[in-house]
């Protein structure tokens, strides 16, 4: 018997490490799918809502249906994880095309989205089978052998601490039960979904990005499956045979897949920058056209990286339409988004940091006696505008891997000028709400330099809380200045965001336009809006005679801009970061037929 002991002892330990590892994967599998589902549909909370729903139901439907398994456990987990190391990726892909193809405007966009979701469903079901076909397996391994001394010690251990507690608001016993077997696998396969959001939020997702990290799992499932093999099949196995208790017979075109999956997984892994940039290029391009009437701009993706917080993506768009280019000068124009919001384009990057900048500091002392609050702003362009009206800054952004990369961009140095080494410039790389909670100073100014309303991720920096903070921090003649959306196009948003602000306190706001000449025509056309926002009532005014030469050249324009009380809409709810109003968020695509 004690010849026997450590085999068997290492093929349990086996068995349990693999149910961790398939575990790690289904959980991960999860997030991805979720995470994808965001940035297709948005709305975090919804997709993430209905991916851990589906996924843990169609777990149980899974755990059903292996009662019809035969009593080839051992085959059966084996193709378990071939297919769900297929399926996964092929899914993902699945969802992709979905929202890239030019599917027939008479299907109706509900059974889109359940079809999109039908890949969850399917890796559900196929997780669900592995849990039930483990539990048989460790259940036929287990006997009347004694583990190394080393381990029964340490199991005395943890047994006796886990028994005196659970005591204490438990019925217990500290003779075997049937739980014995279920509950290490059960521990292992829980401890697996930890490892799997571990790995995915700290590793996977932010330095590999979404779309490797699920060939990555899938190359886990296959690694997983490969591992069985060796260790448990009478045919391919690596041990001798007398060592299994479990053994089987896989048919070879199994096997071949497996080891082919392997392969392209591990070339897919080691290659993943390419296979992410060729992917996300096929997504980005396609809905960066859809942003305009159809057939009008085409997109090329020219570098994108993913970090922590948000993916980068810089890409040239060019004018296909047979009508005259109004967009941009020139046969392209250079842009950089992100996530799925656009943050600034050569054709408009300097008017917009004019009217963010340049308009609010014709009021106030350009000295450094004027204290200004920089929120966003990672690419450092509103920094080297404010450093030219000799202020003082405080700039919040959370992003610092953004803003170390933004400091060589070769695109972005053009703007900045080498910004964040202005002396009187001082960067807090953390979340605004925790920098707002933590400080006691006040700003003359504030410049929300933030990304739109593209997804429920940015709703709490459109909420009541959040303008209330900001309304705390404002000296007696400060104010809030932001971009904003047009109320004509966007209405539902516009019309939540200003009941939202004035819930806030501010009463008061000051609208506005930059100015442009995208398609260098000669002729000014209006660029973004603007809101200055005063909790105080009405302050002084835009004076162009103190401005840039910027502010001086549409004088005219801005003298005639004045401060009203901030409107406010019947029927129309505030978001609230625990009560949100999904209204705010906007969405930019441009409905065309598609024939």
């Amino acid at each position: 018997m004690s010849d026997s002991t450590p085999s068997v002892v290492s093929k349990q330990a086996m068995l349990h490490g693999i149910a961790c590892i398939v575990a790690l994967c289904s959980f991960a599998y999860e997030l991805v799918y979720s995470e994808l589902l965001t940035v297709m549909y948005g709305g975090t909370v919804t997709q993430y809502g209905l991916t851990i729903g589906l996924f843990f139901s169609s777990l149980g439907v899974g755990s059903f249906l292996v009662r019809h398994f035969d009593d080839a456990q051992h085959s059966n987990f084996f193709r378990t994880e071939v297919y769900l190391a297929l399926v996964a990726p092929v899914g993902f892909l699945f969802i992709l095309w979905l929202n890239t193809a030019a599917l027939p405007q008479v299907l109706p966009n509900g059974m889109v989205q359940i079809a999109a979701r039908l890949p969850v469903v399917v890796v559900g079901v196929l997780s669900g089978f592995e849990l039930p076909l483990l539990l048989s397996m460790v259940q036929t391994e287990a006997g009347s052998t004694s583990p190394p001394g080393w381990v029964k010690r340490l199991g005395r251990v943890v047994e006796n601490g886990s028994y005196r507690l659970l005591s204490v608001v438990f019925h217990t016993d500290r003779e075997s039960t049937e739980y014995d077997t279920y509950s290490t696998v059960l521990a292992m396969d829980y401890l697996g979904g930890l490892f799997g959001a571990l790995v995915y939020v700290f590793v996977l997702y932010p330095r590999l990005g979404l779309i490797p990290s699920v060939f990555v799992l899938a190359l886990l499932n296959c690694l997983a499956a490969i591992l069985f093999v060796a260790r448990f099949s009478d045919r391919w196995g690596i041990t001798s045979t007398g060592d299994r208790v479990i053994n089987f017979r896989e048919h070879r075109a199994m096997l071949v897949a497996c080891l082919l999956l392997t392969a392209v997984y591990a070339g897919v892994s080691v290659q993943h920058q390419a296979v992410d940039d060729e992917l996300t290029g096929y997504y980005m391009e396609s809905l960066i056209e859809d942003e305009h009437p159809q057939d009008t701009v085409s997109a090329s993706i020219t570098d994108q990286y993913t970090t922590r917080n948000q993916q980068v993506i810089r890409y040239e768009r060019s004018w296909d339409g047979e009508s005259e280019n109004q967009l941009f000068a020139g046969e392209s124009d250079t842009c950089l988004r992100l996530d799925s919001a656009i943050q600034l384009c050569d054709s408009w990057a300097d008017s917009y940091h004019h009217g963010l900048v340049d308009v609010p500091m014709t009021m106030y002392e350009n000295s450094t006696e004027t204290d200004v609050l920089l929120v966003g702003g990672g690419d450092w362009i509103a920094a080297n505008y404010l450093r030219d009206h000799g202020v003082s800054v405080d700039q919040v952004d959370l992003d610092g891997e953004f803003m170390e990369r933004t400091k060589h961009s070769e695109f972005l140095e053009q703007y900045h000028n080498d910004a964040y080494e202005y002396d009187h410039l001082t960067v807090y790389q953390q979340d605004i709400y925790t920098y707002l909670q933590g400080t006691d100073r006040e700003y003359d100014l504030v410049l929300l330099d933030l990304p739109g309303a593209k997804s429920d991720d940015l709703l709490h920096l459109y909420s009541v809380e959040f303008y209330s903070m900001l309304a705390d921090r404002l000296s007696d003649d400060g104010v809030v200045v932001t971009w904003g959306y047009s109320g004509y196009t966007y209405g539902p948003h516009n019309k939540a965001y200003m009941n939202t602000v004035r819930e806030a306190g501010f009463d008061h706001r000051m609208a506005y336009y930059a100015y442009n000449d995208p398609d260098a025509d000669g002729t000014d056309q209006l660029g973004e809006r603007f809101f200055m926002f005063s909790p105080d009532g009405p302050q002084s005014t835009i004076t162009p005679p103190n401005g840039t030469d910027y502010v001086r050249n549409h004088s005219e324009k801005y003298r005639a801009v004045d401060w009203s009380e901030t409107p406010q809409y019947a029927g129309i709810e505030p978001n609230s970061v625990f009560d949100p109003n999904y209204e705010l968020i906007v969405e930019t695509r441009v409905k065309t037929e598609k024939q």
